[in-house]
């Protein structure tokens, strides 16, 4: 069964940081886009960063100058990262991989992500 499972979440202070990987099950991914969406208390989902197969990418404005996104393309399955640093509380929240396998978006478990003021 294809699948994305995302590691990496935890508690951090204000300023802090913390890196997220997501491992994606299957080669095929490494020919799309993937991306790191979240979702706030309050807010609905929301993308953070997208990279393309290629290695080009781009950020929402909260995310621009603070977090990295990459990925790594293996023979069998594809993994994909985002470093946060300069962490804000308003960060916190729960994180999700997100990738096109075969024409379908597939969507990880989410991890949480909490950051302390």
């Amino acid at each position: 069964q294809v699948q994305l499972v995302e590691s990496g979440g935890g508690s951090v202070r204000a300023g802090g940081s913390l890196r997220l990987s997501c491992l994606a099950s299957s080669s095929d991914f490494s020919r799309n886009p993937m991306y790191w969406y979240r979702q706030t208390v309050g807010n609905a989902r929301e993308m953070v960063a997208y990279i393309g197969s290629g290695g080009d990418t781009n950020y929402k404005g909260f995310a621009e100058g603070r977090f990295t996104i990459s990925r790594d393309n293996a023979e069998t399955e594809t993994a994909l990262f985002l470093q946060m640093n300069n962490m804000r509380p308003e960060d916190s929240g729960v994180y999700y991989c997100s990738g096109w396998y075969r024409n379908t978006q597939l969507w990880g478990q989410g991890t949480q992500v909490t950051v302390s003021s």
